[in-house]
């Protein structure tokens, strides 16, 4: 008889794991290096009214950076960023709950076990209930809530493939470990508001979000950091600061700012006058901006369909 309480070895034996106790210098992966220009993004896919049963769904992912041709590693060169965000409400407060006069906003934000090279728990972690946090933050400030009283809202996002903090090669220590989690940040922030509007909750304006990052050259270390957008980790060596914005654009306001990083010894390029957190927040924002020409096409093309 079969115990169903837990999972059951194979019956046979299994042979013990080969690991190689070297790695060949000649054919081992080399970092993925930046093609693109440091205002150039990478594109986007963007998608809505996937999940039937919620009110309102949607699905982003981000093309990850193509590996040279000389790349014949079975690990994968880059990773992506692709999320699944479902929107469920508005719906009435439970009878146990004080009365609010405002809609009841919820954010739920999880990692799938699979979503990075590290297998995550089942259970939410601090970050994760950080990027809650975070989010909810940035919607708050966009939807109409007095539209809604004593009613609540519940935004889930499920993360099916996340951005590397770092590259896979690089020792444990030589990166922070959250900037991965930033461009996750603007990833949900996106597909949220794309959520929101294809559940047709009443919102001022569409919220995007956007990363801009300052990143040291280790070839000249005298060399100022110079500001790149749309920033995937594994393909700089050192990240200096990085700043996360949720945009509106149609009200020109910010819902939404993390900056992280040590910038008071940063200098920027010869010529620009700006200090060093005005010069990310203005990337972060531009970043939204390229974003969200995006996401109006697609909230129109959805609806247009819907009243075909």
């Amino acid at each position: 008889m079969n115990d169903r309480r837990r999972v059951n070895g194979p019956a046979e034996g299994t042979r013990r794991p080969v690991f190689a106790c070297h790695v060949d210098t000649a054919s081992a992966p080399t970092r993925p290096q930046r093609q693109r220009e440091p205002k150039a993004f990478r594109k986007i896919a963007l998608e809505t009214g996937l999940t039937r049963s919620a009110s309102g769904s949607s699905y982003i992912e981000v093309q990850p950076s193509p590996p040279p041709a000389s790349y014949n590693s079975l690990i994968p060169h880059s990773s992506s960023l692709k999320l699944a965000c479902s929107v469920h409400g508005p719906k009435p407060l439970p009878r146990s709950a004080a009365f609010s006069p405002n809609l009841v906003l919820t954010t739920h934000v999880k990692y799938a076990t699979f979503a990075t090279r590290k297998r995550r728990a089942h259970v939410r972690d601090a970050s994760e209930r950080d990027l809650g946090v975070h989010l909810e933050t940035a919607l708050r400030g966009a939807i109409i809530a007095d539209r809604w009283p004593k009613s609540g809202i519940d935004v889930t996002v499920t993360i099916l493939e996340a951005e590397d903090d770092r590259w896979w090669a690089d020792a444990p220590d030589s990166h922070d470990a959250s900037w991965g989690m930033m461009n996750v940040l603007a990833g949900c922030i996106t597909a949220a508001s794309a959520a929101l509007a294809d559940a047709h909750i009443d919102c001022l304006d569409l919220v995007t979000g956007g990363m801009a990052a300052l990143v040291s050259d280790d070839e000249n270390p005298d060399a100022p950091p110079k500001l790149v957008l749309d920033v995937d980790p594994s393909e700089h060596r050192s990240i200096v600061a990085a700043c996360v914005v949720g945009y509106m654009p149609g009200r020109d306001e910010i819902t939404q700012l993390w900056l992280k990083g040590d910038s008071s010894n940063a200098v920027l390029e010869d010529g620009d006058k700006r200090t060093v957190h005005e010069a990310l927040i203005d990337g972060a924002v531009t970043a939204a901006k390229s974003v969200h020409a995006v996401l109006a096409e697609v909230v129109r093309e959805s609806i247009l369909a819907a009243g075909q």
